[in-house]
């Protein structure tokens, strides 16, 4: 992969655009700017819920939308804000806060029209920013996608553009940074430690006997069996 990407904001649009909030007939309004919420409206609601008003006022006060459709939107555009997230992750958070499911479908099929739901994006920029950032190899980033509700055919997609070569180099990065702190150790230790540290991140069990044994072979071990399962 040649293109790098820092993971706050990479692989989608996820700005809560004005243009997309203004759409239709307002019911994704932007928060706290429903129609009968704004500053005079919540003077208003002040002045009459003194001494204990209802809780429809309270609500009222606090520009909070009545309308389910409005709410969902509100939710979701401060959630995508300076965070990309993928259609799942949105829906969890909207049955968390008790969205009508058809609200909430409204919103998110809406959102995905206009491209601020893209999870094929969203799992592009997750695979470069976790690799590069982290050093994840294939493993841990399918099940990191999985987690978050990527469908597996924008997983195997997303994964499948990581270069092999890229990912065996990254995977030396990692031993040799951690070969320092295991000299002294036992050969046996030496390899448990760095295979098991390389299987953590996600690669496989070749890739990481390969990778360690050239490292500790580089510096005069012996790795006679190395090649066999440790």
């Amino acid at each position: 992969m040649t293109r790098r990407t820092e993971w706050s904001g990479a692989g989608t649009d996820t700005g809560p655009g004005p243009e997309y909030a203004a759409e239709g007939s307002g019911a994704l309004a932007e928060p706290g700017r429903g129609a009968g919420f704004g500053e005079g409206a919540g003077r208003r609601s002040r002045s009459h819920s003194r001494g204990g008003g209802s809780p429809s006022s309270s609500r009222a006060e606090k520009g909070e939308p009545r309308d389910p459709v409005e709410q969902a939107g509100n939710i979701c555009l401060r959630l995508l804000t300076g965070t990309p997230r993928t259609r799942k992750q949105l829906a969890d958070a909207l049955r968390k806060r008790e969205i009508p499911d058809e609200a909430a479908e409204e919103v998110l099929s809406r959102f995905e029209d206009v491209g601020l739901i893209n999870d094929a994006a969203f799992a592009d920029a997750w695979v470069e920013s976790r690799h590069h950032g982290r050093g994840l190899g294939r493993r841990a980033l399918v099940r990191e996608l999985r987690t978050k509700g990527v469908d597996s055919a924008l997983i195997d997609e997303a994964v499948g553009q990581l270069d092999s070569d890229q990912e065996e180099e990254t995977a030396k990065e990692l031993v040799a940074r951690k070969l320092r702190s295991t000299r002294g150790l036992d050969r046996d230790k030496r390899i448990r430690r760095l295979a098991g540290m390389l299987a953590r991140k996600g690669y496989g069990e070749g890739m990481a006997l390969r990778v360690v044994r050239q490292a500790l072979e580089a510096e005069g071990e012996d790795t006679e069996g190395l090649d066999e399962p440790f």
